[in-house]
């Protein structure tokens, strides 16, 4: 995977990058630590979104281990923690109840109030360890408790697809976070591993390529006009 970053009013028109941009993207990310830790706050949230396929889970993986491997000094090694989107999945009970099963994926099948709250504990509670939910990809449900942010945590990165969407609840998601990076791939090649992501975990090619089409799209096409509020766009490519 490579990357291109620009930031500002020069959104996507950067330097061409290879893969030393992960360590500038480090860099960033151990900035808006320090500049929360001076600020007296004592936490930074990076938010990382993109449409879905995009690859924002592989850079956010990428990113943590880099964190993690090469900490500030003085720092202990779990001073970056994981909270995604995903653990904030209503779960498929509701999505029922709801009658939203067939829409799953969708802002609206979200518990974006929930997320918003706990990003919101997370910048500000550093005292005692916070629990946050994971989400399980084989059982495709949320996981309560599954994850934790403990008080040794400096930065905590989190990523989903609808982080500035410019709505009041997801507005409200988005104050709680100090950046928000957004993720470009290729259209073809995002489409191809989306569906292969969903081949992957249990769909029929046909059945995955048919949800694409149907939901997942226009979850991206929703995305995709969020792309100029990021503070940082990274064109990946496969």
């Amino acid at each position: 995977m490579t990357s291109r970053a620009g930031t500002g009013g020069d959104r996507g028109t950067g330097r061409d990058a290879t893969e030393g941009d992960l360590a500038v993207l480090a860099e960033r990310a151990r900035g808006l630590a320090a500049s929360a830790a001076a600020s007296g706050r004592g936490r930074a949230v990076l938010g990382v979104t993109g449409a879905p396929g995009a690859g924002k889970t592989t850079l956010v993986r990428r990113l943590l281990a880099e964190l993690a491997d090469h900490p500030p000094e003085g720092v202990d090694a779990d001073w970056v923690a994981h909270v995604p989107m995903d653990g904030f999945h209503l779960a498929d009970a509701q999505l029922e109840r709801l009658g939203l099963r067939q829409r799953k994926g969708a802002p609206e099948t979200f518990d974006a109030d929930g997320y918003a709250a706990l990003l919101e504990r997370v910048r500000t509670e550093t005292a005692q360890t916070i629990y946050a939910p994971g989400f399980e990809r084989d059982l495709e449900q949320p996981i309560a408790a599954a994850l934790a942010v403990t008080p040794s945590t400096r930065i905590v990165i989190s990523e989903g697809n609808y982080l500035l969407l410019d709505e009041p609840v997801w507005r409200r998601v988005r104050e709680a976070m100090d950046e928000v990076w957004y993720c470009d791939l290729d259209e073809p090649a995002r489409v191809e591993r989306l569906v292969a992501r969903h081949v992957e975990f249990g769909k029929e090619a046909d059945a995955a390529a048919r949800w694409v089409e149907r939901v997942d799209q226009a979850n991206a096409d929703l995305v995709a006009g969020t792309r100029a509020r990021a503070d940082l766009v990274v064109t990946l490519t496969a």
